[in-house]
């Protein structure tokens, strides 16, 4: 599949004459973000995310499977990228792509290793019977910062999640239907989010945050930032690009920080709004 054209030297250069002014060509400032956009669908786990036109589609379903032995007492959490050509015709099918090589281990890192779901509290049968939660990621659109939008769709969907109420009497094992008892939520420690910012040869242009596809294609390096509303640190990546001094990082941390807690106030109010209009018990 041929490889769309990369932009011509007179888009650079008004991109990075536009971007040295703090100027982006949709208007918005340099550290803000695009709206994020959630979309629930008829079935718990079931969430659309969009930032702008990138759009990446997060399902859950959960099984009832054997532990492994070195870990009889937690269950199991496995996370898939699906990025196809009907995000871009970038990406070819059946070919994973450095883009979703990245997405697939930062997703792991920020939604699996950073202990953001209680896998203690998945085991129903110690060493017996323990749940199997499978996180799919879809990505749909590519507009750019497609990480930021699958970490946010992959933990609204865990949060929006019920596993069916589990009964056991000795080694009995009784799943009941989500019409005779009220599905149980996760048990979640903490709410991470992921940040990209991006930056410039230029030590002239400011960094920003969310880039497009277009400003992501013409930046010398990303740095993307995965913590909580609590402060607390999950996962920092950059992947080679421009050397950044120590004091550039820690201020992308303070604005990390800051966008932490709007974002968590956005995902809250989002789940509520979605839970008073369902007709479902909630415990």
């Amino acid at each position: 599949m041929p490889r769309p054209p990369s932009p011509s030297i007179p888009e650079k250069e008004f991109v990075y004459g536009a971007l040295k002014q703090s100027l982006r060509l949709d208007g918005r400032a340099m550290l803000e973000m695009r709206t994020p956009t959630l979309t629930f669908g008829p079935e718990l786990g079931w969430v659309e995310c969009s930032l702008g036109k990138t759009r990446v589609l997060a399902q859950i379903d959960a099984k009832m499977v054997k532990p492994p032995p070195e870990r009889p007492l937690e269950g199991v959490i496995t996370i898939h990228s699906e990025l196809s050509s009907m995000a871009s015709n970038e990406y070819e099918p059946g070919r994973a792509s450095d883009e979703e090589v990245t997405i697939t281990r930062m997703l792991d890192k920020v939604l699996r290793r950073s202990d953001a779901v209680d896998k203690e509290s998945l085991c129903v049968l110690a060493g017996q019977r323990v749940w199997h939660i499978r996180l799919t990621i879809h990505v749909l659109s590519d507009s750019g910062n497609m990480l930021d939008c699958a970490c946010l769709a992959g933990i609204v969907a865990l949060k929006h999640f019920r596993r069916p109420e589990v009964e056991v009497v000795g080694d009995e094992i009784t799943i009941h239907h989500p019409s005779e008892r009220a599905p149980v939520p996760l048990s979640m420690h903490h709410t991470p989010f992921c940040f990209t910012f991006a930056f410039f040869p230029d030590p002239a242009t400011p960094p920003l945050l969310d880039p497009s596809h277009l400003e992501e294609t013409l930046s010398a390096g990303l740095l993307s930032v995965a913590l909580n509303a609590q402060r607390e640190l999950c996962v920092v990546q950059k992947a080679g690009g421009v050397p950044l001094a120590p004091e550039d990082v820690l201020r992308i941390m303070d604005v990390a920080v800051l966008k932490a807690r709007e974002l968590d106030k956005i995902v809250e109010k989002a789940l509520q709004d979605d839970w008073n209009g369902r007709h479902v018990e909630v415990r």
